[in-house]
């Protein structure tokens, strides 16, 4: 990890080995830490994998590149849709993106035991099924996320539209009507502001046995 930048920057170094790991790691250490305060290291622990022989490997080349591009392509899809959810904090954005976490705390999912199986398929097959499961994860949240939203704009246009055809709930309470009478019948009226001083001189007169200064 670079110090010198503002941007982290990350190295994966495969060193030379000593009689042991360890070895290997403190000597490292010493020659980019202890002196010379270069960068912070971490482990980056790798189990033994197969090696198999040279046939496979040039064609698992082949399909390492398509899931490579697979891959590529649900991370962006993932942190885009990050962008559009946190579009009103996008700083909060590469809050949620960072590196930092995945890299240096990365452990092999010693359950799948496919570093350790056949090489022509299995390991490959782990990885797009645990891809393809983020794709149609995201793909379900973002079908929810939308509809959400869509409902939530629909009460905002309600809300914020004419009296007309909002709704009222809001704005008139139950004290405003009068209730459980023989003769009285409460009506609502819209009135824009601009004929109210009209509506109040003529409301009673609009038609019979309407109660005076009753609106």
């Amino acid at each position: 990890q670079d110090k010198g930048t503002k941007m982290t920057e990350f190295w994966l170094i495969s060193a030379p080995g000593e009689k042991t790991c360890q070895q290997t790691w403190e000597k490292l250490h010493a020659a980019t830490t202890k002196h010379n305060n270069l960068s912070t290291n971490s482990k980056f622990n790798i189990p033994d994998l197969k090696v198999g022989t040279l046939d496979i490997l040039v064609g698992l080349s082949d399909e390492l590149a398509k899931l490579d591009a697979f891959v590529e392509s649900v991370v962006k899809k993932v942190a885009q849709y990050m962008a559009d959810v946190l579009e009103d904090s996008k700083d909060k954005v590469q809050e949620n993106l960072l590196a930092n976490g995945g890299l240096l705390e990365q452990q092999w999912q010693a359950e799948h035991k496919f570093y350790s199986s056949s090489l022509d398929t299995v390991p490959f097959l782990f990885i797009f099924k645990g891809v393809n499961q983020i794709d149609n994860d995201l793909k379900a949240r973002a079908s929810a996320y939308n509809n959400l939203k869509g409902n939530l704009q629909n009460l905002e246009r309600k809300n914020a539209g004419s009296l007309l055809t909002r709704s009222l709930a809001d704005i008139v309470k139950k004290e405003d009507f009068v209730l459980d009478s023989e003769y009285l019948v409460t009506l609502l009226v819209i009135v824009p502001k601009l004929n109210y001083n009209d509506w109040v001189k003529q409301y009673e007169t609009l038609a019979e046995m309407v109660v005076p200064r009753s609106s």
